[in-house]
């Protein structure tokens, strides 16, 4: 039951893409930039993190492993350009 304003949509969203930059090969690193990101804003309690900790485990297993699949890929892919 919060309304944002679009600034304040704009601001998060730029916050989420500069804070998933370095943050996504490292393991449960997204729980802790949610804090970031729901910090930039001031009506938002970075509290409510303790309500999705119970299943973060699951979506950063899930998360992990289309970071490595991609990798993976794109890894398979340049060596056999590289033949």
């Amino acid at each position: 039951n919060l309304d944002l304003s679009f600034s304040t949509q704009l601001m998060i969203a730029a916050t989420a893409v500069l804070a998933s930059i370095g943050s996504a090969a490292i393991p449960s690193a997204g729980l802790f930039m949610l804090v970031v990101v729901l910090g930039v804003v001031p009506e938002i309690n970075p509290m409510y993190i303790a309500i999705i900790l119970p299943v973060d485990r699951i979506l950063d297993m899930c998360r992990t492993v289309i970071n490595v699949t991609g990798d993976a890929t794109v890894s398979s892919i340049v060596a056999t350009f590289e033949k």
